[in-house]
């Protein structure tokens, strides 16, 4: 299901506003959910955040 919370998440993401994790907390997603929606909306995954989530 395509949410206005997901679509308002991506974009703020997608512009740099929030990071990986805090837009999938704005989404209501884990945020390996979140990476997958991205992927399948065309958005990409910043690789350095998702290390660093990776290490915590």
């Amino acid at each position: 299901m395509y949410t206005h919370g997901l679509n308002t998440a991506m974009t703020l993401y997608r512009n740099g506003t929030l990071t990986l994790s805090q837009a999938a907390s704005r989404a209501g997603r884990s945020t390996d959910a979140f990476a997958t929606a991205l992927v399948r909306h065309g958005i990409s995954v910043r690789e350095n955040q998702v290390r660093s989530q990776a290490a915590e």
